[in-house]
């Protein structure tokens, strides 16, 4: 299943061609939530493009959001739309709604479009969507406390950083967990983030969480143990719904500090290189 994954993605940078929706790609490597509760108060931090824009085009923003919103609402989608950005491809808008995936619109606010916008005809292609995407997660990321995250740290000289969105109960979860001194010893550090995939596995990341040994006790969870720890305010509900925000719908969901997605589960030298062609 890896390699599907990895020849996917190395036929996407290859042809800049290959259009491939996340959920199709993340579904090789990931434990999906189609029992999860998720909730439409995400709040995500607004992603902006590197085009400057006139004064035309800012003026019309406000317009364009209205018109969108009210176009969603009359599908029966009622979501706050938080921004509507113009991008580099002509009348093609970056929509960022609280509790939605990010998603583009055209310039009529009629049409919704998911996934891949590659431009060509320059020396490089240029990935419109993922830069997006990118750039609005690594800001997300970046504002989340360390203190709210399990930190497994890079041994000798760290090479890279991944935060991993996980469940206690994941199969693909376990078997990245199961091999984390791998993973340390190849110079990554992990930053455990929660995400229950169910209303049922809620009570036990919060346990996680709550536990004065939270590496000792993510271990155990990991393992099918069970994990004993009294309640106590946590982050977990608030960090699961900001996974939600970024569009994640399975765990692990592993992404780098620069705010790209590169798996669900990878061995860890196909990791450690995923992290490296990120830069």
């Amino acid at each position: 299943m890896s390699k599907s994954m990895s020849n996917i993605r190395k036929n996407l940078q290859k042809t800049a061609l290959t259009s491939a929706l996340f959920a199709s790609i993340f579904a090789l490597s990931a434990c999906d939530n189609s029992n999860a509760k998720t909730t439409t108060e995400s709040k995500t931090t607004t992603a902006t493009t590197t085009q400057n824009t006139s004064a035309t085009s800012a003026k019309n923003d406000d317009k364009l959001q209205k018109t969108l919103s009210d176009n969603l609402a009359k599908s029966g989608i009622n979501a706050k739309i938080l921004s509507v950005t113009p991008t580099s491809m002509p009348n093609m808008f970056w929509v960022k709604a609280e509790g939605l995936p990010a998603f583009f619109t055209d310039n009529t606010g009629q049409y919704v479009l998911q996934g891949d916008i590659i431009k060509v005809g320059d020396a490089q292609p240029e990935h419109i969507s993922a830069k997006l995407v990118a750039e609005g997660t690594k800001q997300t990321l970046a504002s989340i406390d360390k203190k709210d995250m399990i930190i497994f740290p890079a041994k000798g000289k760290t090479q890279g950083v991944i935060y991993a969105f996980t469940d206690a109960d994941c199969g693909y979860c376990r078997k990245l967990h199961s091999e984390i001194d791998q993973i340390n010893g190849l110079g990554i550090e992990v930053r455990y983030l929660p995400w229950p995939r169910s209303e049922q596995t809620f009570p036990i990341m919060e346990a996680i969480w709550c536990s004065p040994d939270r590496q000792k006790a993510i271990t155990q969870a990991k393992l099918g143990e069970p994990v004993n720890a009294p309640a106590c305010e946590n982050p977990v509900r608030r960090l699961h719904d900001l996974g939600v925000g970024l569009g994640i719908n399975g765990t692990p969901a592993i992404f780098t500090e620069s705010g790209q997605q590169i798996g669900g589960y990878l061995p860890p030298e196909q990791l450690l290189q995923a992290i490296t062609q990120s830069h």
